[in-house]
């Protein structure tokens, strides 16, 4: 049985170029074929072309557009050309296809670039998706791995990171809740007020705060304000090639770098939701007491409707969040190619990822609190 020949063979005949189509001539040839015409044209054109496609027995749409480029490059550099041996049923769909030749050009050629995009587009995925196990393996090692073995971790820069992601964050998180918390208590005010349930208003905000807003709210303030921060350092670092430096040193850029932003991340993240929780209480505090309501009515309200599940549920969320924000931000920033705006990409793609993957983990904390009727 013959062997099915999959790329097609350029050979020389004197100032002749004889091109030998294979036995199958699809998609995923046509791109490097073309690109090997291409190149010929470029460097050594010749002054006439043949193709041979006796041996064509199977092709799809790509290649009968290559063998009609070819034709057409041909009569742009006023080279002749010559088709020889190819199958009627062939010829038949290279026929409805020459009228207006040249204007058809261009989407031939896109076909050609199409079915390239979508094979790099594919190749590019699975890279990436290989990089995102190796890289979680790897993070999920070190941490561990450290966890054990907490002298391993490198607490100078830990705690260098938990003071700008969390002692530098507290007046905007402050603020932030104390706004969220003054604005929910008036919002819902105003419909209970028809009812005379204004005092219910405590209720409310506090569960909404300590189960839902407090830990989302934070998380995406910290994505934006940490996640970018860590893309931003380590992408420089990754642009000036300070992290290939430490490989050739032999320390890990995962133990080295991450692990420490990973801690602080895990420390800070759940406190900032305290901090945010509480102010966002001050905030619906002040609401119900310019409606005449007593300090010590808002706090026994808050008491009755907030439980300790309600409470622990929300940290365990922002734990997680945390994770999420400080795991995204350096495996961008890790992730930062060569080039001027390159840095500037892996912040965007730093805030974007942590802010859609909060959100879908949010998602399945809901439903699961929900089926565990915590």
């Amino acid at each position: 049985m013959d062997t099915i020949h999959r790329q097609s063979s350029f050979l020389w005949e004197g100032s002749t170029l004889e091109i030998h189509l294979p036995t199958v001539l699809t998609a995923v040839e046509t791109g490097k074929d073309w690109t090997a015409f291409i190149s010929i044209l470029k460097t050594n054109p010749p002054r006439s072309i043949v193709v041979q496609a006796d041996k064509l027995l199977e092709s799809d749409t790509s290649g009968i557009s290559f063998i009609k480029l070819i034709r057409l490059e041909c009569e742009d550099r006023k080279i002749p050309f010559v088709l020889r041996g190819l199958d009627d049923r062939f010829k038949y769909r290279l026929s409805i296809t020459d009228d207006d030749s040249k204007k058809n050009k261009e989407t031939l050629l896109s076909d050609l670039r199409r079915s390239e995009k979508i094979g790099k587009l594919t190749i590019d995925s699975l890279l990436e998706f290989k990089y995102l196990v190796t890289f979680t393996g790897e993070l999920t090692i070190s941490f561990w791995r450290s966890f054990l073995h907490p002298s391993k971790i490198r607490w100078k820069d830990t705690f260098r990171v938990a003071e700008s992601m969390g002692v530098n964050a507290f007046p905007i998180i402050a603020m932030i809740g104390f706004l969220l918390g003054l604005i929910m208590s008036f919002q819902s005010a105003i419909p209970m007020r028809r009812f005379g349930a204004e005092i219910f208003v405590a209720n409310l905000v506090g569960l909404s705060l300590f189960r839902e807003l407090g830990p989302l709210m934070t998380a995406f303030i910290l994505s934006g304000r940490s996640g970018s921060a860590f893309a931003a350092e380590l992408g420089t670092m990754k642009v000036s090639e300070e992290i290939d430096a430490l490989t050739t040193m032999g320390l890990p850029p995962v133990q080295f770098l991450i692990i420490p932003r990973l801690v602080a991340s895990l420390i800070m993240t759940p406190l900032l939701t305290i901090v945010f929780n509480l102010f966002g209480l001050i905030g619906g505090a002040v609401v119900l007491i310019s409606f005449g309501f007593p300090l010590v009515t808002f706090i026994n309200q808050v008491n009755l409707a907030v439980g300790l599940s309600d409470i622990l549920g929300g940290l365990l969320k922002s734990y997680f969040f945390g994770m999420i924000i400080a795991s995204i931000g350096c495996y961008r920033g890790l992730k930062t190619a060569s080039g001027a705006g390159a840095v500037g990409e892996s912040t965007t793609s730093a805030v974007v990822g942590s802010i859609i993957l909060v959100s879908i983990l949010d998602g399945i904390f809901s439903v699961l609190y929900f089926y565990l009727k915590i």
